[in-house]
C-alpha cells in the first residue's frame, strides 16, 4: 500500500519516520520531494581505463552550490534530506516530471530497504542534448513510501548505511 500524504504526516508525528530537514511544501499527495544536496561525485575519466565490479572506483569528490552536467554525462549526487525509515516501510525514489521532462534521468539503486538510514545517493544522467544547470536546494526527485504487509525481520544493515554525502559504488565489497 502506498503512503497517502496523511499517512506521511503521521509516520512523521509519530518519530516513525524521519525526513531532515522537511518543509511542508514537500510533502505531496502520495510522495515527499527531496532536495538536491551540494555534494557531488564524478568518475575520474582521466585516469580510469575501465570499471569492473570487482575493483574499487575513483571518484573525484566536489562541493558547489550549482553543477553543470554535460550532455549524456553522469553524475552522483546526495540529496539535502536526511531520512531513517522504520522496519514496516520502504521507499523508491522517482524522478519530478518536470525534471525527466528536461532530460535528466535520476534514480537512485531504486528502492531504500526498510531501516535505511541515510542521505540518499542520487544517480543523475544527462540524456539531452544541451548541459544542465542544477541548483542546491531545489526539489529534485519524489520518494513514494509503501507499507509492508509486516515488520520486515532483518531491517537493512547493508554497506550504505548511514551515509552522507553522494558515495559511489561499494560493489566491490560484495562476497559472492
Amino acid at each position: 500500500m502506498i503512503l497517502s500524504d496523511k499517512s506521511i504526516r503521521q509516520y512523521i508525528n509519530e518519530n516513525k519516520l524521519v525526513i531532515d530537514p522537511l518543509e511542508d511544501y514537500q510533502i505531496q499527495p502520495a510522495s515527499v520531494d527531496l532536495r538536491l544536496g551540494e555534494h557531488y561525485l564524478k568518475l575520474n575519466e582521466n585516469m580510469v581505463s575501465t570499471m569492473s565490479m570487482t575493483d574499487e572506483i575513483e571518484y573525484v569528490s566536489f562541493t558547489s552550490k550549482e553543477v553543470i552536467i554535460p550532455s549524456n554525462s553522469f553524475l552522483l549526487a546526495t540529496t539535502k534530506e536526511y531520512i531513517e525509515l522504520p522496519d514496516d516501510l520502504t521507499a523508491f525514489v522517482e524522478g519530478r516530471s518536470s525534471i525527466g521532462r528536461m532530460g535528466l534521468f535520476i534514480q537512485n539503486a531504486g528502492w531504500v530497504d526498510p531501516g535505511f538510514k541515510g542521505e540518499l545517493t542520487l544517480e543523475l544522467y544527462n540524456a539531452n542534448r544541451l548541459p544542465i544547470k542544477l541548483i542546491s536546494g531545489r526539489r529534485i526527485c519524489q520518494l513514494v513510501f509503501a507499507q509492508t504487509t509486516t515488520c520486515c525481520e532483518r531491517s537493512y544493515h547493508g554497506k550504505y548505511q548511514g551515509q552522507k554525502k553522494a558515495v559511489g559504488s561499494k560493489i566491490f565489497q560484495d562476497n559472492e
